[in-house]
């Protein structure tokens, strides 16, 4: 049933609603009492509400926040025809049915921080383009029938959220720290409300960034401004009357939540923690007057803190929370160059906290290559703390997140302050507090060598601005006890020691690596070629491998000698793992959830009142997990003859007991025999078997003695009577009545107790029977609380292993991911090979790079429509071979294609994997540049050409011997003689000064001309010209690498393909004849002419270097652009010989 469907029967109201329907009936609760069904004609009149109450609103979470307490006098609001008071002047059960889409409200909405000492509410940005409108003023859009149905009533009734609008501290929105988060309410405006009406507005008004989910009964309601949000976007169906209002049941909450998170809500969970039944007892029992029942705060949710929902388990990309921190505020603009970057990536759906620091340059590149590869879903940073070039940076390579600004120290902790709080999270309370001030062996390891380093004081920060977060939302201690840390893979420049290929954000974008350029998909992508795995936990690991690709000979060996296992000798043991793994839920998720589980605060506290049996699905989550648990060791144990395979190190680790693979098997067998899964699924409850719980078997055995009692009075009462026709029957609540034929009636003891009788029989109790009977009872409700135990037991019993299902879930991702590499290998088309990756080589080696029939990673001649893909010989490096190839050729001739042939084949090299070619000889790639296509970052203030400028500054900055750059046409977002000269002078700097392999495409004709040597290769995709229509040049592209230097690259050949008209062609042909024949082919610079201006050039191109730094960091960019200029002046006299 939809949620329209099932929200049009919810009858509670914050003014009303059926207490049978919804359990939260009492006489006394002031919004539920008067509540009947009604037809649209009907109305219904509360009793007047005078008297005090206190409700009680906190947030769940232990005993760490305090209540608030409120006092509220609550007489009966004045209502008119048709009209719905929250708390229930005017009632109606009927939902009726509005164009939701004429609702044109806000979605997100955006806040600045503000200087205060509040208790942090966390700011939500906008969607890209949206207008900026806060939640609260969302009635100020309402158009069409909704705006004549409520316009006018909020207009009138909430005119202080408009002119006179202040925060709870009586700001108003002019003043410099005034928080539009909260709202002050007027005594005027309070002592007008009802109870429920009071107490929904206190949540209100602390939250007005959030959606409420209030719970009333078994449905979540939204009142006021959050009902025209679950209108449009949950296609909720208003409640009848001119006070928007809608809901829905409690069954449908995890997908409603989930719809508005994704969205880019927030939305704050406020949970019923008293029955009316509660309510009453506490209210004879202290003497109170409240009249509504308790509610509290039970859960913060965002796009980024989401740990429900149905999408989560089938859908294995990760919605990453981005903490970020760094050194910028503690140095002066002159020592902006190297400065320290902390980051904390938090999953909260795995629980997985990837910390750490880096030191990164001035461009950020470090940072961008993070972002780009992770996406995050949310930012946490500590307001007006960052530098303008780390704010351009988060802004330019994230995809819409939400931005949360924290207070620095206050709520974005400093690393002491983070310090102090860790150890309250791990540190048990019998730990000695003498002298452990500084014995950090309790914590984490990762956590241990952060503090103990004493220089990670920025990775710390993040670390504490993420668990602050947490905090706020509810999560903190739900994740940390089982929470899996780990270290942040450098994506630093000056990095000692080098595990991995620095991939930057230029090289993820540019190669389509993990999302196309088109829509940012999946859609032809590196990632999407390689995926052929069967887990969602394995797919996540695949992508990290790609984005991260090894730089280490001896680990991609031990990759390589893996993956040739399954395509060879393991081939039917890699078939039948993938079959048994297929239908595996997430397994690393549910394992999260199921650790979380164990924490008593939020919705899974004991109070919160849920009618939805959640045991049962808990139960449900738990037998799953140990199905899935056991799926995954039988499915290693079913391959663990591999672990013989020669040379195969890798298998051998991770599928040997003791060593990658844990040792679970004792611990599934304790489980198997502890309880029958299919029948806990089946009753909803464990039955435990004899052995698995001594208290619950000490209450069975207590029953059973008790019972065997009663047999032996039995027999003795029969002995005494000398009938063996007594016997016990039950007659409802009365059990083991003894039953007698009346003709015994005269021989009965006198003290039995006749209880009953039938026709021809009499029933007694007896004392005995009774004091048995009595123990009995006793015994059989301690068996049955043992038994409600049972499932929070076993589920804590499995949670002390969860460090050894994690390690079982990180052996199966490793081993999907290295079958997913070998079957990928048989998507190549024409012949793979095993690339032979060189050892690392001294100061005087070359890199090398060979290939021969090299094909493409991701294209398919059957995805390129008619003709076939076209495969070619690369050689880079080596003895006799030039370092870089100079790439000319006619425009769709292929160039760029062949760029990012190579890069992805490098890719796949290094994370072990096999590569289309029919041989590859590689020599180990630190990192890769990629400068290709025309683009702008326009939110950051970038043009086309300055963003070409920095990634070629990043390329001269920071490229070695070891890397390969890939530069594709540079130059072109300038005039031709401006372009060529900074072309020209980039590669005689890479070629003689860095030394490195590089591919180097352009249309610069006379560049290659005058780089003809032995360091440079002139090369060009050849195609062959014939003469056409109207005598124009027509192509026919070959898409073969041939040696030598392609002459024009016949660009009115592309025109004529895209259509323009013949005249313009014939003109546009005649032109570019003019201009050859006036540009002319001058002489280039000789040998000798070329070493003694080297120097020179050198010197042009550092200061280019220094001018793209400056234009990046400055906003007034016109001096810069006149130093640039400049510079290009004297790049083209050096080019050109003038």
């Amino acid at each position: 049933m939809s949620d329209a469907a099932t929200a049009a029967k919810s009858p509670a109201v914050l003014g009303g609603g059926s207490g049978e329907e919804t359990g939260d009936s009492t006489e006394d609760e002031d919004w539920k009492k008067d509540a009947v069904a009604e037809d649209d004609s009907e109305e219904v009149e509360l009793d007047d509400e005078v008297d005090e109450e206190l409700v009680a609103v906190k947030t769940r979470k232990g005993n760490k926040k305090n209540s608030l307490l409120m006092s509220a006098s609550t007489p009966k609001l004045a209502s008119g025809s048709g009209s719905v008071s929250i708390s229930g002047s005017t009632l109606s059960k009927k939902r009726r049915k509005v164009d939701a889409g004429a609702l044109d409200c806000a979605k997100k909405f955006s806040f600045e921080p503000t200087n205060t000492t509040r208790e942090v509410e966390l700011k939500v940005p906008m969607s890209c383009g949206q207008r900026e409108q806060p939640l609260e003023n969302a009635h100020t859009a309402l158009t069409g029938e909704v705006a004549e149905r409520f316009g006018q009533r909020q207009a009138e009734k909430f005119k202080f959220l408009g002119e006179g609008r202040k925060d709870a501290k009586g700001r108003r929105p002019g003043n410099p720290s005034y928080d539009p988060r909260t709202l002050s309410l007027s005594p005027q405006f309070l002592n007008g409300l009802t109870g429920g009406q009071r107490q929904w507005w206190e949540f209100k008004s602390q939250h007005m960034d959030k959606v409420l989910f209030f719970k009333m009964g078994k449905f979540y309601e939204l009142f006021e401004m959050d009902a025209h949000v679950g209108a449009k976007e949950l296609d909720l169906q208003y409640m009848k009357g001119d006070q928007p209002h809608c809901g829905f049941p409690e069954k449908n909450f995890e997908v409603n939540l989930e719809k508005l998170a994704k969205k880019g809500y927030r939305v704050l969970v406020v949970e019923q923690t008293e029955t009316p039944e509660q309510l009453e007892l506490r209210r004879k029992k202290t003497g109170v007057k409240d009249k509504v029942v308790r509610r509290e705060i039970c859960a913060t949710v965002t796009k980024g803190t989401l740990t429900e929902g149905e999408s989560l388990l089938a859908n294995p990309d990760p919605l990453y929370l981005f903490s970020v921190a760094e050194s910028y505020q503690c140095f002066s603009d002159k020592n902006k160059e190297g400065l320290t970057i902390g980051v904390c990536i938090v999953d909260v759906s795995t629980s997985k906290f990837i910390v750490g620091q880096f030191q990164d340059d001035p461009e950020r590149h470090g940072l961008c290559s993070i972002l780009s590869e992770i996406r995050p879903a949310e930012i946490i940073k500590p307001a007006n703390m960052l530098s303008p070039e780390t704010e351009k940076a988060l802004k330019s390579n994230t995809r819409d997140p939400l931005i949360n600004n924290l207070l620095p120290s206050m709520e974005f902790w400093d690393a002491e302050k983070t310090i102090h709080e860790i150890k309250q999270y791990y540190c048990s309370l019998d730990t000695p507090t003498a002298g452990a001030q500084n014995n950090f062996a309790h914590l984490p390891e990762l956590l241990r060598e952060l503090i103990e380093a004493g220089d990670k004081t920025y990775a710390l920060s993040a670390l504490g601005g993420s668990l602050f977060y947490l905090r706020q939302a509810l999560l903190d201690e739900k994740l940390l006890p089982c929470a899996e840390f780990e270290r942040l893979t450098c994506s630093g420049l000056t990095s000692p020691i080098r595990k991995h290929m620095i991939l930057d954000a230029a090289a993820l974008e540019n190669l389509e690596i993990l999302e196309n350029a088109r829509n940012g998909d999946l859609s032809g992508t590196l990632y999407a070629q390689l995926n052929h795995c069967v887990t969602g936990f394995g797919k996540r690991l695949l992508k990290r491998w790609i984005a991260r690709p090894l730089y280490d000979h001896q680990e991609i060996l031990q990759r390589q000698s893996a993956i040739a296992t399954f395509k060879g000798s393991g081939h039917e043991c890699a078939i039948q793992f993938r079959k048994d793994l297929t239908r595996l839920p997430d397994m690393e998720r549910l394992l999260a959830r199921l650790f979380s589980s164990c924490d008593k605060n939020g919705r899974s506290s004991k109070s919160v009142v849920l009618y939805e049996d959640a045991s049962k699905r808990l139960l449900y989550q738990f037998t799953t997990a140990l199905r899935g648990c056991q799926q995954m060791y039988y499915a290693c144990s079913s391959i663990s003859m591999l672990t013989s395979t020669e040379g195969s190190s890798l298998l051998n680790d991770l599928l040997s007991p003791g060593k990658r693979l844990p040792h679970v098997s004792s611990i599934l067998d304790h489980f198997r025999d502890a309880f029958d899964w299919a029948e806990a699924d089946r009753n909803g409850r464990i039955i435990p078997r004899e052995g698995c719980d001594p208290e619950y078997d000490a209450a069975c055995i207590a029953i059973e003695e008790i019972e065997s009692s009663l047999e032996n009075y039995l027999k003795e009462q029969r002995e005494l009577l000398s009938d063996s026709s007594l016997k016990y029957v039950n007659v409802g609540k009365d059990v083991y009545l003894i039953e007698m034929p009346d003709n015994l009636r005269e021989f009965v003891p006198r003290n039995y107790q006749l209880q009953s009788t039938k026709k021809g029989f009499y029933r007694y109790w007896t004392p005995e029977v009774k004091e048995l009977i009595s123990e009995l009872s006793k015994a059989e409700a301690e068996k049955e609380a043992k038994l409600k135990c049972i499932l929070q037991k076993l589920i804590q019993l499995f949670v002390e292993h969860h460090s050894k299902w994690r390690k079982l879930v990180s052996v199966v991702a490793e081993l999907d991911v290295l079958i997913s590499l070998a079957i990928a290998s048989d998507f190549f088309e024409g012949p793979t090979c095993c690339p032979i990756i060189k050892e690392s080589y001294g100061p005087d080696d070359t890199p090398i790079l060979h290939a021969r029939n090299l094909g493409h990673p991701t294209l398919r001649s059957d995805s390129l429509g008619s003709g076939s893909f076209v495969p070619n010989d690369i050689k880079m490096g080596g003895p006799g071979n030039a370092s870089f190839i100079v790439l000319t050729g006619p425009n769709m001739g292929g160039k760029s294609t062949l760029l990012r042939q190579v890069c992805l084949t490098i890719i796949l090299a290094q994370i072990g994997a096999n590569v289309p070619a029919e041989s590859f000889e590689l020599s180990l790639v630190d990192r890769m540049f990629v400068r290709m296509g025309a683009r702008d970052h326009i939110m950051a203030g970038q043009s086309t050409f300055l963003v070409e400028l920095m990634e070629t500054a990043s390329v001269l900055s920071s490229a070695t011997k070891n890397s390969i750059v890939a530069l594709d046409e540079l130059g072109r977002g300038t005039s031709t003689s401006d372009g060529q000269a900074i072309a020209a002078s980039v590669l005689e700097y890479l070629v003689h000064r860095v030394q490195c392999l590089g591919l180097f495409s352009t249309h610069y004709h006379r560049l290659a001309a005058e780089n003809e040597g032995s360091k440079v290769s002139l090369c060009h995709m050849a195609c062959e010209i014939s003469k056409g229509e109207g005598g124009l040049e027509e192509v026919t592209f070959l898409y073969k690498l041939t040696p030598g230097s392609c002459p024009k690259s016949y660009g009115v050949n592309v025109a004529r393909l895209a259509g323009i008209p013949a005249s313009v062609l014939r003109r546009a042909n005649e032109k570019s004849i003019d201009f050859e024949a006036s540009y002319g082919k001058r002489q280039y610079i000789t040998k000798n002419k070329l070493g003694c201006a080297q120097e020179d050039k050198f010197a042009v191109i550092k200061d280019l270097f220094r001018v793209a730094k400056a234009m990046h960091r400055q906003k007034d960019q016109a001096t810069s652009l006149s130093m640039l200029r400049e510079v290009q002046k004297r790049a083209k006299v050096q080019v050109m010989g003038e």
